[in-house]
């Protein structure tokens, strides 16, 4: 399990939440012009905590598939190396917006360099170019030197420069770790590393925002981001992005039947599996069967389904394998409309699972167009449509369930929106073991104890 340590990516804020994500009234992902979002200094801290989760966590995603695509001369690669700039660039007005114009030039700056180190290692990697890889490693060690003093400067010392410093080197071994057993083709623990970097990213998004609130006392609606509630959100947040981008990565690697898919999908029961430990860890075993029933064989297999009508092309078997996902949206928002006990009403989840579906699908169609310019822009709204889930998701258990973890979201109407899971630092592991059956222990006393009635007839 990854410690509490903070490691910061490389994007270091992220400047709003997608506030539509996952609205009750319609679903609808529509996220605003970046002008128009909300800054966060006009944020509630826990909205500060996720809004760092997003970006940070998808600066991984993001570098790490750059590199892949770059070494693999894929068709998409730059496309893929520009999104990680635009990444970099959402970074750099979130900065802007808390500390000013100035210091969000210079992170701005610093990140963008940094994000060229990917395309350098690459190409020295390639070429067998020992001084390239020394040159690269070299020039990390001075981003980390600066950006950690930046950001320490920034926070008033709430954020240790030699503590950023640290995680950002950290953060930088994971990326080169995962891509060097990905080279080596030992993609069992290039997965590993995809999964437990990742996962470190969102302790990143709690240390950073942690010190931003801290060092803003009278600016913020708490003096931390480390309640059950932003745990909680926190969680969610990171289950259902990992959720997306495997699902995404997954579908690529399918249809080019690249040698690494079957441990994609292995990163992905990973993933389920610790969907699974939270569901059952609040709701009991039965629960926990009922969503493994509903996840796996709807859901997961019904995305393969599509990869494979589309190398078969076999039109009706597409049309089959859209019609499970439309069917798995039905039946998941019921779930989890009945667990809640609708304080996430199952209507409102279903539209929401299906837009994520929705998205998953346009991402896919745009790839197999090669439209990538399409692509990835379906994909990072897509991306940001799951922190709306976790946002809305965390609210319902936490108003359900108040003395476990607070009232201390707000729903988007301005209504009191309940809390989050708490902290696990990472998803399954490559032993299997989740992280989540300690985290949820003290919840499940008291959860099996009738907290809720979920419906036990879905359609099948």
């Amino acid at each position: 399990m990854i410690g509490k340590k903070f490691i910061l990516g490389a994007t270091a804020a992220t400047l709003m939440v997608p506030t539509t994500a996952m609205a009750a009234d319609n679903g609808s992902s529509e996220q605003m012009p970046m002008a128009d979002m909300q800054e966060m200094k006009d944020m509630s801290a826990g909205d500060v905590r996720a809004s760092f989760d997003q970006l940070l966590s998808e600066h991984f995603v993001l570098a790490v598939l750059s590199m892949q695509k770059q070494y693999d001369d894929a068709p998409d690669a730059e496309e893929v190396q520009m999104n990680l700039n635009k990444n970099a660039d959402d970074m750099q007005m979130a900065i802007t917006s808390l500390y000013g114009e100035e210091a969000g030039q210079q992170f701005g700056d610093l990140f963008r360099e940094h994000n060229e180190y990917t395309t350098d290692i690459v190409e020295a990697t390639k070429n067998d170019d020992e001084a390239g890889l020394e040159e690269a490693e070299a020039e990390i060690q001075t981003f980390a030197d600066d950006l950690s003093t930046l950001l320490s400067d920034a926070t008033g010392g709430e954020l240790p420069q030699e503590a950023a410093e640290e995680a950002l080197i950290a953060h930088e071994d994971d990326v080169q770790s995962a891509f060097d057993n990905y080279v080596a083709e030992d993609y069992e623990a290039a997965y590993t590393d995809y999964r437990e970097g990742y996962a470190r990213m969102f302790d990143i998004g709690e240390t950073v925002s942690d010190a931003v609130v801290k060092g803003m006392p009278d600016q913020f609606d708490q003096n931390t981001t480390d309640t059950a509630a932003d745990d909680l959100r926190s969680n969610l947040n990171m289950l259902a992005g990992e959720h997306f981008s495997l699902a995404v990565l997954e579908m690529q690697k399918g249809v080019n039947q690249q040698d690494d898919y079957d441990f994609v999908t292995w990163a992905e029961d990973g993933n389920t599996e610790d969907f699974r430990a939270a569901i059952t860890s609040i709701y009991g075993e039965e629960a926990g069967v009922q969503f493994m029933d509903i996840w796996q064989g709807e859901h997961i297999d019904a995305q393969s389904d599509i990869v494979a009508a589309t190398l078969e092309e076999d039109d009706e078997a597409r049309q089959a394998a859209e019609d499970e996902l439309k069917m798995f949206s039905e039946d998941f928002g019921a779930f989890l409309g009945g667990a809640t006990e609708e304080n996430l009403p199952t209507e409102a989840a279903q539209d929401a699972v299906w837009m994520h579906e929705s998205q998953v699908l346009d991402t896919y169609d745009n790839y197999m167009n090669e439209d990538y310019e399409a692509t990835y822009d379906s994909f990072r709204e897509g991306y940001a449509f799951m922190f709306g889930i976790g946002k809305n998701l965390g609210g319902a258990i936490s108003t359900q369930m108040p003395e476990q973890f607070g009232t201390d979201m707000m729903m988007e109407d301005g209504e009191m929106m309940p809390a989050e899971m708490p902290q696990t630092g990472m998803g399954g592991t490559a032993n299997g073991n989740s992280p989540w059956a300690w985290v949820f222990a003290s919840v499940a006393m008291t959860a099996l104890a009738g907290a809720f009635m979920f419906r036990k007839n879905l359609a099948k």
